[in-house]
C-alpha cells in the first residue's frame, strides 16, 4: 500500500467570489490595487421604494393657490357614482392599483376628464356612443 501524506492539501479550483463578495468595497479596492479593470455604476433609485415618481401634473397641484383650486369629490361619493369599494379610488389615488381599463373608464366618465391616451386632461366629449 502506498503512503499518503495526511498534511499536504491539494486544490483542484478554487471558488469565485459570491455575488456579495465581488460587490464589496474591499473587493473593488483590492482588484483595482491588482490592476484590474473595475466598472462601477450606480443605479438610479437603487436600494431605495421609488416605484412612483412626481410628474409636473402632480407638482402643480400641490403648488396650487385658492385661485386655482379644482373641485374635490369624496372617495364615498366617486365610488359609489362609479358602483365601486371605496378603497379602489383610495388605491388609484395612492398610485398602488394596478390600472384596469373598465374601472379607469368609470373614472374618467364620472369625473368628465380623460385619463387616459394622447388627450389626458381634456374635457371629454359628450357624444352618441358607438354600438
Amino acid at each position: 500500500m502506498a503512503e499518503s501524506d495526511w498534511d499536504t492539501v491539494t486544490v483542484l479550483r478554487k471558488k469565485s467570489p459570491t455575488a456579495a463578495q465581488a460587490k464589496s468595497k474591499q473587493a473593488i479596492l483590492a482588484a483595482q490595487r491588482r490592476g484590474e479593470d473595475v466598472e462601477t455604476s450606480k443605479k438610479w433609485a437603487a436600494g431605495q421604494n421609488k416605484q412612483h415618481s412626481v410628474t409636473k401634473n402632480t407638482a402643480k397641484l400641490d403648488r396650487e393657490t385658492e385661485e386655482l383650486h379644482h373641485d374635490r369629490v369624496t372617495l364615498e361619493d366617486l365610488a359609489t357614482k362609479i358602483n365601486e369599494k371605496p378603497q379602489v379610488i383610495a388605491d388609484y389615488e395612492s398610485g398602488r392599483a394596478i390600472p384596469n381599463n373598465q374601472v379607469l373608464g368609470k373614472i374618467e366618465r364620472a369625473i368628465g376628464l380623460k385619463l387616459r391616451g394622447k388627450d389626458v386632461g381634456k374635457p371629454i366629449e359628450k357624444g352618441p356612443r358607438a354600438k
